[in-house]
């Protein structure tokens, strides 16, 4: 296939576009500058929080497709283009579940805000960098006035070996994905990533023949299908790694920079 045919770019945040600091490297706009000019379109696309996706693409916010929550909201500029709820009947069934598991944060994710109920330093520390609005609250379960796209969960040391064996039976009624090595997300069984990013294919007519793709965690997997260009970083998950076409640098070595200068100059040669 062709670099040159593409006309939409995704990429994942954490792990992916987001260096191991949390940032995103100067390169990467001057690139998108000139992605502008061959009409690429742009989608970021995360397990955090909307505003914070927004604050780390500040200067470009209202010139991409921003797909937050793991798929459970996607915006262009200030129009909803998908928004996927938790009920909050499975919230009740949830949390009871949740507040059993040992050495476990949990998160309520909702449209204006994220909830938590614990005052712990640390967790909070790391929490704000993924959630840049939320609210501490004496009982999750008391939080009824919001939309809630998902439940994360976090553990300080894995949540593949310490949250998943426990709330692996919800597969099939719920989308249960790790998102992080530490992150465990528990939504709607239509919220995905992939779902968002094939409503944004199909309102801009763009064929996955056209669409290039950048993930590093298992909840990157349904889009990372949506691109004939799939791209695992070097430091992806092995499922990730699998299931993706290509490979590229990891995110310290700027790997989703290092193949936009490729489609670049596919794009200039042609």
């Amino acid at each position: 296939m062709d670099l040159s045919k593409v006309r939409l770019v995704v990429t994942d945040m954490d792990g992916t576009l987001l260096n191991s600091k949390s940032q995103v490297s100067d390169n990467f706009f001057g690139l998108f500058s000139r992605l502008k000019k061959y009409n690429i379109q742009f989608v970021a696309a995360s397990g955090r929080q909307l505003y914070s996706i927004a604050n780390k693409l500040q200067s470009i916010q209202d010139e991409i497709f921003i797909v937050a929550e793991n798929g459970g909201i996607a915006i262009r500029k200030e129009q909803e283009l998908l928004s996927v709820s938790l009920s909050q009947k499975k919230i009740d069934d949830l949390l009871p579940l949740i507040k059993n598991l040992d050495n476990v944060y949990t998160v309520l994710c909702g449209k204006n805000s994220a909830y938590i109920e614990t005052e712990n330093k640390r967790f909070i520390s790391i929490l704000s960098e993924y959630y840049s609005t939320y609210k501490i609250v004496d009982d999750l379960s008391m939080v009824k006035d919001d939309d809630f796209f998902k439940i994360a969960i976090y553990h300080f040391e894995c949540s593949e070996k310490f949250i998943y064996p426990s709330v692996k039976h919800l597969e099939g009624k719920l989308q249960i994905k790790i998102s992080g090595e530490n992150w465990l997300d528990i939504s709607s069984p239509d919220a995905n990533k992939g779902n968002a990013i094939s409503l944004i294919q199909t309102k801009l007519g763009i064929s996955k023949e056209e669409t290039m793709v950048f993930g590093d965690y298992n909840n990157d997997l349904e889009m990372l299908e949506l691109g004939y260009f799939s791209y695992a970083m070097e430091n992806a998950h092995s499922n990730v790694r699998k299931a993706a076409r290509f490979e590229t640098k990891s995110n310290d070595e700027e790997g989703v920079e290092f193949i936009l200068e490729k489609l670049l100059r596919a794009k200039e040669l042609t």
